[in-house]
């Protein structure tokens, strides 16, 4: 399997995933809550980052378009991505926070998550547009990663610039209004995801109808709806392809999407076809599942089930 021959432009929300950990005996008695005594803390990169660890942990060169805030999370996200290889083309802002998620886990179980963020005006986010196009020559697929954070309220213009240079668009959505993504090549909505935007399917002739529907809608080449224990469901031409689930035991989803898109424009960039990039990214997803926490996927793991 080759997949290190490739670049991929990822762009899209950036985020920090923060874990705080350790141990709960008893209750708060100050409100029925877990006291949780801290351990250990971590902090690893997190949505459109994620996806492009995943990218690059795949071999594949990987470049990371976004906007961060001028701030010590912001430079700390970059110094992480940048060890690991990924060329950050980051617009850095004094009036961005970057946005952090912070998990308190006890006995491998969240107790509660805190969020750290704020929708950035889309007029500072303007000249990622002009970043973008002196960048999308040189790569063999893009990918835009949208977690709702507002750092794509210009990606239809980016759309077009990548399909006016031939390169494949590929988009993990998000929302219930997926009309900016028109125009794409693949998009990778979730079950839910999917139910949300197309209606909830009454029996699986319903739901092929409106993924069959939701693509052509949206001018997409084709359609990947995971759908979790059920496997995946690729819409290609006229074909309804399923594609079972490989996960063995599922400790932990968050970070699967990031996985599997990733996995599937390195099978793309690569010169796989949408069917044998869906399989292999089906494989990456069943692997990950069964980690804690948001863990990239790596070659070494892929090639040893494949």
């Amino acid at each position: 399997m080759q997949l290190n021959n490739s670049s991929i432009l990822v762009t899209g929300d950036v985020m920090i995933d923060r874990y705080w950990s350790g141990d709960s005996h008893r209750i708060s008695p100050e409100a029925p809550v877990p006291v949780v005594l801290i351990q250990t803390a971590h902090d690893v990169p997190g949505g459109a980052a994620n996806v492009a660890m995943n990218v690059a942990n795949l071999g594949v060169a990987t470049t990371l378009l976004s906007a961060r805030g001028e701030d010590r999370d912001g430079q700390a996200l970059q110094e992480q991505l940048q060890a690991n290889q990924i060329s950050c083309a980051f617009l850095a802002d004094a009036s961005l926070k970057t946005t952090v998620k912070l998990r308190v886990v006890a006995r491998h179980q969240q107790v509660v998550r805190l969020d750290f963020e704020e929708k950035p005006d889309h007029e500072v986010l303007l000249p990622l547009v002009d970043m973008f196009a002196s960048r999308i020559a040189n790569q063999h697929a893009v990918i835009f990663s949208d977690y709702g954070k507002g750092g794509l309220i210009h990606i239809q213009q980016m759309i077009q610039l990548a399909r006016s240079a031939g390169k494949p668009v590929l988009i993990d959505p998000k929302g219930t209004d997926y009309s900016p993504y028109r125009g794409a090549t693949i998009i990778t909505p979730n079950r839910e995801e999917f139910a949300a935007v197309a209606g909830r399917p009454r029996d699986m002739a319903d739901f092929v109808q409106r993924a069959f529907k939701l693509r052509d809608d949206l001018q997409l080449q084709a359609l990947l709806v995971t759908r979790s224990e059920e496997g995946m469901s690729l819409f290609l031409g006229s074909q309804h392809i399923h594609i079972p689930t490989q996960a063995r035991e599922v400790f932990d989803v968050s970070g699967a999407g990031d996985t599997v898109i990733a996995t599937l424009a390195a099978g793309i960039a690569s010169g796989m076809g949408f069917e044998e990039a869906a399989h292999l990214a089906n494989r990456a997803a069943g692997i990950v599942v069964g980690k804690m926490g948001t863990s990239p996927i790596t070659i070494e793991e892929l090639m040893n089930h494949v």
